[in-house]
């Protein structure tokens, strides 16, 4: 299957988890990050889902799945170990509701791809489904080539991105936007300088 790559913004959508095993514990792990309205549907969760649940971030309705149970999500994820169950929650999915099947059976609107996040930089791998080891070997050689350090170092140019074009124009701004991607800018964030950063652009921009 050829998948279409996106980010998608859920932040205050609705995300149902049908099922309270180890794959919507990883579902719910997932999507922590978006700010999404996540709720559990299940008889049983794991304990680590009731950490969640006790925390307030996710919603548990303690019950066996209905189909009203998705009335009102944007996404949802069938994430069982019984196909009569999933197939249930593929029937009462609308068409333009995004469904995922745990069990790769039936429709298959999307597939959750390994994720390294470092604040505002998004990293995905994935194999389409043909090797999850692979995927996970390719996530780990990811994280270990962008660490922490890239979280301040992205935020600083976002930040200062918004500043070059707000200050200047045409050449000027094209050169100086070039040039935050400086190696130096990224060395003083990884040595916890990141104030150097700052006032190398307020050079830069002359103020």
């Amino acid at each position: 299957m050829n998948y279409f790559p996106m980010l998608l913004n859920i932040e205050y959508k609705t995300a149902v988890i049908v099922g309270g095993g180890h794959v919507a514990e990883q579902k719910v792990k997932a999507l922590l990050p978006t700010k999404a309205n996540i709720i559990v549907v299940s008889p049983e969760v794991t304990a680590q889902l009731k950490v969640y649940i006790e925390q307030g971030i996710v919603a548990w309705r303690q019950k066996y799945f209905e189909p009203s149970d998705v009335n009102d999500a944007t996404i949802i994820f069938a994430a069982t170990d019984k196909q009569e169950v999933n197939d249930a929650v593929e029937e009462a999915t609308q068409h333009w509701q995004l469904l995922s099947r745990a069990d790769a059976q039936g429709r298959v609107d999307f597939i959750n791809p390994a994720v390294v996040r470092r604040g505002n930089l998004i990293l995905t791998i994935s194999t389409s489904g043909a090797s999850p080891k692979l995927t996970r070997q390719v996530k780990e050689e990811i994280a270990q080539r962008y660490g922490d350090e890239y979280e301040p170092y992205v935020a600083f140019l976002g930040e200062a991105r918004k500043k070059v074009l707000a200050t200047l124009k045409g050449e000027e701004k094209k050169a100086l936007l070039a040039d935050l991607l400086n190696p130096q800018i990224l060395q003083w964030t990884k040595q916890g300088e990141i104030e150097k950063c700052h006032a190398w652009l307020q050079q830069r921009l002359g103020v």
